[in-house]
Formats: C-alpha cells, sequence, structure tokens
C-alpha cells in the first residue's frame, strides 16, 4: 500500500508539474501584465520599472523557474486587483466553498444510494417507476435552472429559506463556519440542495443498476435460499459489490464541485472560491486564476488517492503490493 501511495504521488507530482506550466502561461501570455499593474496611463518609464521589478523582462525559463520555486514556497504572487497575497485571498473562501461541497456530495450519496437500492428491488412497481422519471429530470435539467426555480418556491412563493448569501457564521480556529449557527444551515440549503441533484439522480440510476446485475449473482441466490435476513443480504452481499464504482463516482463529484461550483455560487451569492473565480476573470486578475488552476489539480489528485485508498477497504481481494 505505502509502495502505491508513493507511486501515486510521484505521479501526481508529474501532473502538477503539466499543471503549473499551464498557469505559467496563463500568468504570463493571457495580457500584459506590466499592463493591468501600471495603468492605462503609466509612462514607458514607469512600464519598464515594473517589468524590471519583477523580473518580467527577463527569458521565460527563468520567469518559469522562478515562479515554480515561489509556489513551492507557497508564493503564489499578489492579486493584481486587491493586492493581497493570492494564496491568502483563496483560502479565506475555501471554508465556504468546502462546507458547500460537502453536505451537496453527503446528501447526493446518502438519498442516492438509499432510493438506488429500493428502485432496484422492485423496479417495475409504480412508485419506483416515478422516482426513475424524477432521476433524469434531474440529469435533464440544467443546475442554474434548478438553483431558479428552488428560489422561487422556497424563498418567493413559501418565505421559509433565504435566497442568497451564506449567512451568519462562527469561527473556529483558523475556520470560519455556517454550519454551527442555524441561519447559516439554512442559508446552505438551498445552494446544497442545487448541486445535490444531479449528483443525486447520477449515484442513484448507477447504484439501481449494479444492484439489479448483483442480484441475480449466483451468490446472492445462495444467501436467499441460507434464510439470511433480508437487510444482511441486500446491504452487507449485494450494495458492498456495487460500492466501488458509486465511491468513484462521489469522489468525481466531490472534486468537481469542490473546484467548479461557479454557477451555483454565482446564482446565490454564495462567498467561495468558484465566485472568486468568475470575478477574477471579469477583471483579468491573472494571478488568482493560475493559483485556483494549481490548487484545484492539487485537491482532485488528492481526492482520487483517498478514493483508491477506499478500494482495498471496500473489497478485501484489492491489493496494491
Amino acid at each position: 500500500m505505502l509502495t502505491y501511495i508513493l507511486r501515486r504521488l510521484i505521479q501526481g507530482g508529474v501532473v502538477l508539474m503539466g499543471v503549473t506550466l499551464i498557469c505559467f502561461v496563463i500568468f504570463r501570455y493571457m495580457g500584459d501584465p506590466v499592463q493591468t499593474l501600471a495603468g492605462q496611463y503609466a509612462t514607458t518609464a514607469e512600464r519598464e520599472m515594473i517589468r524590471q521589478a519583477f523580473g518580467l523582462d527577463q527569458p521565460a525559463y527563468v520567469q518559469y523557474g522562478r515562479f515554480l520555486a515561489n509556489a513551492l514556497q507557497g508564493n503564489f504572487g499578489v492579486s493584481y486587483v486587491s493586492r493581497v497575497p493570492v494564496l491568502g485571498l483563496i483560502l479565506e473562501r475555501f471554508p465556504a466553498t468546502f462546507e458547500l461541497a460537502l453536505v451537496a456530495v453527503s446528501l447526493a450519496f446518502t438519498i442516492g444510494l438509499v432510493l438506488g437500492v429500493v428502485v432496484s428491488l422492485k423496479p417495475y412497481a409504480v412508485h419506483n417507476r416515478l422516482i426513475m422519471a424524477g432521476s433524469l429530470a434531474g440529469i435533464s435539467i440544467p443546475t442554474f435552472l434548478i438553483g431558479i426555480l428552488l428560489i422561487m418556491v422556497f424563498s418567493v412563493w413559501l418565505e421559509v429559506l433565504p435566497p442568497f448569501g451564506r449567512g451568519e457564521t462562527v469561527t473556529v480556529g483558523f475556520w470560519r463556519t455556517g454550519l454551527l449557527t442555524a441561519d447559516g444551515l439554512k442559508h446552505l440549503v438551498l445552494p446544497a440542495a442545487t448541486l445535490a441533484m444531479y449528483q443525486l439522480a447520477v449515484l442513484m440510476r448507477l447504484t439501481r443498476a449494479g444492484m439489479r446485475e448483483v442480484l441475480a449473482e449466483e451468490f446472492i441466490k445462495t444467501a436467499w435460499a441460507k434464510g439470511l435476513p433480508p437487510f444482511k443480504v441486500i446491504f452487507k452481499h449485494a450494495l458492498r459489490n456495487v460500492m466501488i464504482p458509486v465511491v468513484t463516482m462521489t469522489g468525481l463529484q466531490f472534486g468537481e464541485i469542490l473546484a467548479f461550483a461557479i454557477v451555483t455560487e454565482t446564482i446565490f451569492q454564495w462567498p467561495g472560491m468558484g465566485n472568486l473565480l468568475l470575478t477574477s476573470i471579469y477583471e483579468s486578475d491573472q494571478p488568482v486564476i493560475a493559483t485556483y488552476i494549481m490548487l484545484a489539480a492539487l485537491m482532485i489528485l488528492i481526492i482520487n488517492i483517498v478514493v483508491d485508498i477506499l478500494y482495498a477497504l471496500l473489497n478485501p481481494k484489492i491489493r496494491y503490493d
């Protein structure tokens, strides 16, 4: 297992090197940073002074080496717009996005798994057909439309949930959370439900397909013939054999939401990393964009390694020797 983890870390390091190269190109060649830093009415002498101060007059390979060395030290530069360190700016938004992604994936995983099992047991029942039709709607309707519909129903018509913002938060150590206040939880419901809708439908259909296949296997028929309790047959013998693709999809969804919940955060004005990325794109703030991409790649690599480790826990036959 340790050898496998080290090998994956080395592979991840190679991928991150490629990502840093892409981010350097974004940082250096998508627009002139000197123009952004100096302003529209700066003189030629002022622009040249800024170019020398930031080392932009040096060859590209020297600039990339310095960029990589600074990134390894956690120094990703300063935002062109807010004039504060980029890493601190992104990490300040990270708790909001992480909590939103965690709640959304937890809802999707729990409800999707349960509904997938229920539908697989009696696939032709009327209520299960209705559930499958609902899952098809969840996959088909765009995320932004789901968010707008939820706001219309629960905020405008029923007036029971707030339509935007994060609500009241408290600081625990370095972490600013809204999960410990009633107002924060109320503000979390609609954006989390919006993100979870599509993921829930996918996980439910994946679980249903896997369960129907496993329930037809001989070892399940043997378990029924032995007179084992239904709960044990379904959840211990059948569901465990379906969990690997479900966990894989859940990990991919968590990484996707964590890195790219831009539309949902914009609709609900959620103060997370996705909202920051969209604002930075509008303002051509290259340091923030490049740093965001690198951190998103790092988070996705870590999640994939964790998912691979979970494989061995779910299926003892899997060994990483």
